[in-house]
């Protein structure tokens, strides 16, 4: 089945069809950035200049940066506030919406590190925030939001993220001490069989991650920036499915 996977990020809302049973994309992806103020009007704008740009008619899953429910958002970190309480699935005219780190996980877990492994797996995206999503034997665990852990008594977003790298300036070697730490704590909680990790810096990992020592194997995400996308779609199909 062919999906319009749209992954809505902080910085960047990211588009593009996706054949959802090879998990890969059918065309190259269409960015726009983010725009400000991210308002649920302004954000539906874009994503609706994503659809009109691919001609799409079908199927959309999307998804969002923080807690959803039943395609209502419930808590909205790093984009406005105004999001809390909006009904994001009839706003975006009946797609699948979901968690950004939840639709990164489950294409990771479908097709990418996670991919016929048992246990617990964590994968987490380091970017404006991080984002997490948990998987037990392949099923996930809906909005855990690990990066709102508390960490040297503030979230550890704000003390690990990529943006949190950016703002102070941090080497890779020196941000690697962060994300370390942080990844002694979720380790120390879940006792993971495999930590996979996404998001924007998963593509330069080789700069960072041999720094990461840790008893966890911890593997940089195979799908790398495209795994929200091919997540969200992957995620309407599996909805479409049961609804058929």
């Amino acid at each position: 089945m062919n999906v319009l996977g749209i992954d809505i990020g902080g910085s960047g809302i990211k588009g593009a069809p996706v054949d959802t049973e090879a998990g890969e994309l059918l065309e190259e992806r269409l960015r726009i950035p983010t725009p400000e103020p991210s308002s649920p009007e302004k954000v539906a704008a874009v994503i609706d200049t994503i659809s009109r740009h691919f001609g799409w008619t079908g199927p959309v899953g999307v998804t969002f940066p923080g807690v959803v429910v039943n395609g209502v958002i419930k808590t909205a970190a790093n984009v406005d506030r105004s999001w809390i309480g909006v009904d994001a699935a009839q706003l975006f005219g009946g797609a699948t919406v979901l968690n950004d780190a939840d639709a990164a996980g489950l294409a990771e877990v479908r097709f990418g590190e996670g991919r016929d492994r048992t246990g617990t797996i964590l994968v987490l995206t380091f970017g404006t925030g991080i984002g997490s999503a948990l998987f037990v034997d392949g099923q996930l665990v809906p909005n855990t939001e690990l990066g709102h852990l508390e960490l040297n008594g503030k979230e550890a977003e704000h003390h690990a993220s990529d943006r949190a790298r950016e703002k102070h300036d941090l080497s890779w070697e020196k941000w690697a001490e962060r994300v370390e730490e942080y990844l002694r704590h979720v380790e120390m909680l879940f006792s993971p069989s495999l930590i996979v990790i996404g998001g924007g810096v998963s593509k330069k990992a080789q700069k960072f991650l041999p720094y990461v020592r840790l008893d966890t194997p911890v593997v940089p995400a195979a799908l790398q920036n495209q795994a929200g996308i091919i997540g969200a779609a992957h995620a309407a199909a599996s909805r479409m499915q049961r609804v058929h």
